[in-house]
């Protein structure tokens, strides 16, 4: 806004965080090679069972799958893969590409394309977030 009389107008910005305990964030650094995938959705269903959260395991292995698959596709360097139990399930994967993914619907002849069409509709919510070095692309379920 401009001011009239020449003085500033003042913004204030509040935010509200929630702290999340140790129990409640798994995170690991996988090396970029195709074999790790499964390792990716091995440590995904592992945590989930600790966390009793049998019922998002097949969701969450499909979009871990993916995500993990295209990271190693399109970028080059150590993958982190991360989870995170509060309100809801959130599942993020950084890699070093700062290129954000796009959502198509990929015709029935197309043999690849539809793995982020497939996870907006698995998941309430998905985005991606730039980093100092590359993305995070992070997907949200609600809990059971």
């Amino acid at each position: 806004m401009t001011p009239e009389n020449g003085q500033e107008d003042a913004v204030l910005l509040l935010a509200r965080t929630r702290a999340l305990g140790p129990g409640q964030v798994a995170s690991w650094t996988l090396p970029p090679a195709p074999e790790i995938v499964a390792q990716a959705r091995k440590l995904t269903v592992d945590q989930l069972n600790t966390w009793d959260l049998d019922d998002l395991e097949y969701t969450t292995s499909l979009v871990v799958s993916e995500l993990v698959t295209n990271a190693i596709r399109y970028s080059h360097g150590p993958i982190g893969l991360r989870l995170i139990r509060g309100r809801s399930l959130i599942c993020e994967v950084s890699d070093t590409s700062s290129t954000s993914p796009q959502l198509r619907h990929a015709e029935d002849t197309d043999e690849g394309g539809c793995g982020r069409y497939l996870i907006a509709q698995m998941t309430q919510h998905w985005g991606t977030r730039p980093g100092r070095r590359g993305k995070t692309i992070w997907t949200e379920q609600e809990l059971p």
